[in-house]
């Protein structure tokens, strides 16, 4: 499978200028978000209704709306644009307030997971009677957000965007998820992080997604540009969400960050929502080494690389490969363990950053725009120097397959049967299953 994944990701670079010129420049997926573009509506702030055609149809007008409708790091389950958008007389400011209500349900069979993603992390490895099977729910993930977006002849364009989700205790504590500010090529705020790739992850109901998935947010400083139409490039200075070290009692504890990460990234688009990225990851992971009261630090890194296309109209194509050393807790099922720095067998006090890979392969079919099915393959592998104890985690595998059905371009529906592998350096291996159900009301 790996094999393949690097074919695939291989062919796609390869093949891109040939595509970029041959295939249509519509796909199914641009055809849903097309039909999302047109169900909105546009008010001036003045109180009239509706703004004129002649306005929306101006091309800088026209471009500036349908920021709202994409970003270069929207996953499939972020919140669709605001159906109500307000905008001043001279068209300089438009404001979006949206979101949406978002209900989980899921049934686990052959292993029930203690948490509410399905994360090969966490399946249990010793069977329990009384724990085989489990029924839950949730409303994690409903999500409000507001976006402002506008021009200014001093600033150019700009954007402020901040958005909370339903993600905390039991699913209902609400929880700031992103707060931001855009001018022209430069963003500062809680963003998603440049090493992140989320519109090449496949649709999935489940809110885990792959195995390998990297999509975290981080405080940060980015400058972003496009050349080209086509060329994109990107650098980041972050502030580390968290960093996994394996303390050893009395001899190896944690130590505060002092350094920023730094991540980057270079893309290539062909299309309206096609494109293969390369992304980077540089860090520093700090750890006090409690016999001497010293601190040290070691390097990690992380690469990635990403891809979306449409090779035809109905079929979208998802590839992600990364690996790195100490990078573990940005991917989602690493991130679950303490792997970013451990200790070596002969010697705890001799910290270091394992290697660690992962990849995902996902195919998207429109049966119509509205109805689509989709397949993906995922795995996350942690490889150290030297085995580990026998019942820690090694890897990590999901499949998952699902429909999904909009009745509206605003209500969606979704069902979808997830089976993963959770082994053992022993060895030792367990498989869990889960049925899930979902249904979005946007807004």
């Amino acid at each position: 499978m790996k094999n393949i994944l690097m074919l695939i990701l291989t062919l796609l670079i390869a093949s891109s200028p040939a595509i970029a010129e041959n295939l249509p420049s519509t796909s199914a997926v641009d055809a849903q978000r097309d039909s999302l573009i047109s169900d909105h509506k546009v008010i001036l702030i003045d109180g009239k209704p509706q703004v004129s055609r002649d306005i929306l149809q101006n091309d800088s007008i026209r471009e500036l709306i349908d920021n709202f409708f994409y970003d270069q790091f929207t996953s499939f389950s972020d919140p669709a644009a605001p159906y109500f958008l307000f905008m001043s007389r001279d068209a300089d400011l438009m404001m979006g307030i949206g979101g949406c209500v978002r209900i989980r349900a899921w049934y686990d069979v052959n292993a029930a997971l203690p948490v509410n993603s399905f994360t090969p992390y966490f399946i249990p490895m010793t069977k329990d009677p009384a724990n085989n099977s489990k029924l839950g729910a949730t409303p994690a993930g409903s999500t409000i957000f507001f976006r402002v977006i506008g021009r200014n002849k001093l600033l150019g364009n700009y954007q402020l965007y901040i958005e909370g989700n339903f993600n905390g205790y039991g699913g209902t504590d609400f929880h700031l998820k992103k707060a931001y500010a855009q001018i022209n090529r430069v963003t500062i705020g809680y963003a998603s992080s440049t090493f992140s790739d989320p519109t090449a992850l496949p649709p999935t109901v489940d809110a885990n997604g792959p195995s390998n998935k990297i999509s975290g947010t981080s405080v940060l400083v980015r400058w972003m540009n496009t050349y080209r139409k086509r060329w994109t490039v990107a650098a980041s200075v972050e502030l580390p969400r968290s960093i996994n070290i394996n303390t050893v009692e009395g001899k190896i504890g944690k130590a505060s960050q002092s350094l920023p990460d730094f991540a980057a990234f270079l893309q290539y688009a062909w299309g309206r929502s096609e494109h293969i990225r390369l992304s980077g990851l540089l860090r520093t992971l700090p750890y006090q080494d409690l016999v001497t009261d010293k601190k040290h630090s070691k390097l990690g890194w992380g690469v990635q690389l990403s891809a979306v296309a449409h090779p035809l109209y109905p079929l979208t194509v998802y590839a992600t490969l990364n690996c790195g050393k100490g990078h573990a807790s940005t991917t989602a099922d690493l991130q679950a363990g303490d792997y970013d720095l451990i200790s070596r067998n002969d010697n705890p006090r001799d910290m270091y950053a394992p290697f660690a890979y992962g990849w995902c392969l996902g195919l998207q079919y429109n049966f119509l725009p509205d109805l689509f099915a989709s397949l993906s393959v995922s795995e996350s592998r942690y490889l150290p120097d030297k085995p580990r104890p026998a019942d820690e985690y090694r890897r990590g595998n999901i499949l998952s397959a699902n429909i999904f059905w909009n009745l509206t371009p605003r209500i969606q529906a979704g069902a979808e049967f997830d089976t993963g592998i959770r082994k053992n350096w022993s060895g030792e291996s367990r498989r869990a299953n889960r049925i899930g159900l979902m249904a979005q009301f946007s807004f």
